[in-house]
């Protein structure tokens, strides 16, 4: 058996052992709308490093002379530092729901130009905005950096990992805290991940169980909550209703391609419809063997080349599967372990049966 095989029968084991439905908590569904981190961008200078930074752009030139000047220092007019120890960043981080001022969270910090590495540098104090052009935090400090880049003087190069990206634990304070007003809000809307109308019935139907009159639909992703105003009050729903246990709607058929590596998924709610299978191989072989031909002795004959093919065909034993109306997974798994696919020609095999209107799924190709 390959391993191939195997892998499609352990799949079919696994799908034909699990139960067609199961309970999931509601905060493994959606989330409250509002309740949610934000994202924040800076942009700073890193310095201190071991001549690996930008040399004179003029974008960092001007920063430092921006960072020089709040520092009471006041660069040459004309002059261009030379700033091969310094690299002009994009710091990045997100602020967490309901962060506060004074709280630390980490960022990221990656070179905007020919900078090599930023290994062993540091942050100079940089605001980070979010999208509303706000200040919500500071971050400074010190890079903490995976990646490794070595050059020697002939032009080679070796990296280990991505050296133009540093990481500061903790490395921004919070200045500024994101209003929410979940507590306030006369309606409270949480929201599914992914649409669907009869998760979301069922949602409202558990969360009406529990609190009556509570939830309603606004649509196949929101569901609008009337709590009572107060945070404690409507703190402590909200982990109660995070807790409530709902059995999902079973998705969609679906079956995934992954076209650079051939990966192929397919979910337990495939079902077919009435075809047939033939699969066969056709193996072509082409074989040159040419040949040197001498002439006869005191003849005026020239040493020649004299070409040889050999041609073979080859051609496997096609099996034929069947399916009756409504098969399923581990039905399409046997028959294709019984046709000896390999992961193309399954691909191959699904879009035949796609175009054929025999398979009842969305082909997603990634």
């Amino acid at each position: 058996m390959s391993r191939f095989q195997f892998l499609l029968l352990a799949l079919s084991a696994i799908f034909m052992a699990t139960a067609p439905a199961h309970a999931e908590r509601i905060r493994d569904l959606g989330a409250f709308q509002g309740v949610r981190s934000n994202q924040l961008t800076g942009y700073g200078v890193v310095v201190g490093l071991d001549g690996t930074g930008d040399d004179n752009l003029e974008y960092l030139t001007q920063a430092a002379r921006g960072v020089s000047g709040r520092l009471g220092l006041q660069l040459p007019p004309g002059v261009s530092p030379g700033l091969k120890n310094a690299a002009a960043v994009i710091v990045t981080a997100e602020l967490p729901a309901f962060a506060k001022p004074g709280q630390r969270i980490d960022v990221t910090v990656s070179t905007m130009g020919k900078a090599k590495s930023l290994r062993g540098g540091a942050l100079i104090l940089s605001p980070l905005y979010g999208a509303d052009g706000q200040i919500y935090a500071m971050a400074q400090g010190n890079l903490a950096v995976g990646g490794l880049g070595v050059s020697g003087k002939d032009g080679s190069k070796l990296t280990v990992n991505v050296p133009t990206v540093g990481r500061i634990v903790g490395g921004a304070s919070v200045e500024r805290a994101v209003v929410t007003n979940f507590d306030s809000s006369a309606v409270l809307r949480w929201n599914l991940f992914e649409a669907d109308f009869l998760t979301s019935t069922r949602v409202r139907d558990a969360i009406n169980v529990r609190f009556p009159g509570v939830a309603s639909i606004e649509d196949g992703v929101t569901l609008a909550l009337y709590l009572p105003t107060g945070a404690d009050t409507r703190a402590s729903m909200m982990a109660q209703i995070e807790m409530i246990e709902v059995e999902p709607a079973e998705s969609r058929a679906k079956v995934i391609v992954n076209s650079r590596t051939g990966t192929v998924v397919i979910n337990s709610a495939v079902r077919l419809s009435p075809a047939a299978i033939s699969h066969g191989q056709l193996v072509v072989r082409v074989e040159e063997d040419p040949r040197v031909i001498q002439p006869e002795p005191f003849s005026r004959g020239r040493t020649a080349t004299e070409e040889a093919s050999t041609l073979e065909i080859e051609q496997g034993y096609a099996h034929v599967a069947n399916f009756q109306p409504g098969a399923s997974l581990a039905q399409l798994v046997d028959a294709l372990n019984l046709l000896g696919v390999t992961p193309s020609d399954l691909v191959a095999i699904l879009e035949s049966l796609k175009q054929a209107g025999a398979l009842n799924a969305e082909m997603v190709v990634i």
